[in-house]
């Protein structure tokens, strides 16, 4: 086969994909009142078969921006809220105990939990405890379930979306970082700005209505998975990627600035989750490649929860986010000086 062929229908496709992401923005608008970065982010996590991790105060639609972003992309939703009495059954599914009408014989038949499904949102997943958020570990990476011995594939493509209020901490159980690093992106969802929060009023005060239509088929979306592997990326892209990530941690840092203010910083699955997203952002931007400028976007998507401040830090005010910013500043001063 012709490998300008090849180029050329993969250049094809990514102005296809382009195509369908304005539509997407255009559909999810009619539905939700800006927020296009955060939509923007959501599908970089979908492109890349990975998970994201929302977190914002509640009221700010998130649920309806998940399930909207399903419905949108012809993907079967499930919602599952936590709660402090939930079991790691009532997500997975369990086996019950029936009788075979044929046979007059008791056998085990296993029900499938609510994780049977393309989209999971996993509403406000820290007010469960640690032995319920773990059941979704195995399905995150492995993308499968383990129950009586016996293992259960789950749907292609599978997408988890966890929700948590950064706010009301009373009765909630915060990740462990061992979990909180297989979500790809934590997604922060702010406020709306003044203009947007008085659309919202007026949309949700009147008799507004808009139904959303499917975009985006299933075999698509595993095609532009496989697309985005393919995207080329220069080595000084990949380097600086891995320098983004190394510079957060103070173990190797002659920084003071990181040595006093990170306790833990990045390991290498950042480093992958940069290059991945900067790739998906790449193609979703109608480019067949990727640029520094993409690594720096994903950033603190990508960066923010996988970062662990110091006390010193916390008492000057300094954030992730913070830490973050710092961090790629430097490394881009760091880069103009070499140029």
């Amino acid at each position: 086969m012709n490998p300008q062929t090849d180029k050329n229908d993969e250049l094809e496709a990514v102005q296809n994909l382009h195509a369908h992401y304005q539509n997407v923005i255009q559909q999810m608008g009619g539905v939700i009142v800006g927020m296009e970065e955060v939509i923007e982010q959501l599908l970089v996590v979908l492109l890349c078969r990975g998970h994201g991790i929302l977190e914002g105060v509640p009221g700010l639609a998130k649920t309806l921006m998940v399930s909207t972003l399903a419905s949108l992309l012809g993907m079967s939703f499930r919602r599952i809220q936590f709660t402090p009495d939930l079991m790691p059954s009532d997500i997975t599914g369990t086996e019950i105990l029936e009788e075979d009408h044929t046979t007059g014989k008791r056998v085990f038949k296993f029900v499938r939990g609510a994780i049977f499904g393309n989209m999971i949102l996993a509403d406000e997943i820290n007010r469960t405890p640690p032995k319920t958020q773990s059941a979704l570990l195995e399905a995150m990476q492995e993308r499968q379930i383990t129950v009586g011995g016996e293992t259960y594939k789950l749907p292609d493509p599978f997408f988890v979306l966890a929700t948590q209020n950064p706010i009301e901490q009373e009765g909630t159980y915060t990740l462990p970082e061992a979990q909180l690093d297989r979500f790809m992106l934590k997604i922060e969802v702010d406020y709306p700005s003044r203009a947007d929060e008085v659309e919202i009023v007026k949309r949700a005060t009147t008799d507004y209505s808009f139904t959303p239509s499917t975009t985006i088929s299933i075999a698509e979306i595993l095609a532009m998975q496989r697309l985005v592997r393919k995207v080329p990326v220069a080595d000084h892209v990949y380097e600086f990627a891995v320098d983004l990530a190394r510079q957060t941690r103070p173990l190797a840092h002659i920084d003071s600035y990181v040595k006093e203010m990170v306790n833990w910083g990045a390991g290498p699955r950042a480093s992958i989750c940069l290059i991945l997203a900067s790739k998906a952002r790449a193609i979703l931007h109608g480019r067949y490649h990727t640029t520094t400028e993409d690594v720096a976007a994903m950033a603190l998507p990508v960066l923010r929860h996988r970062i662990v401040p110091t006390f010193n830090a916390e008492a000057s005010g300094k954030d992730a986010n913070a830490i973050v910013e710092q961090v790629l500043s430097d490394i881009r001063k760091a880069a103009k000086k070499a140029a």
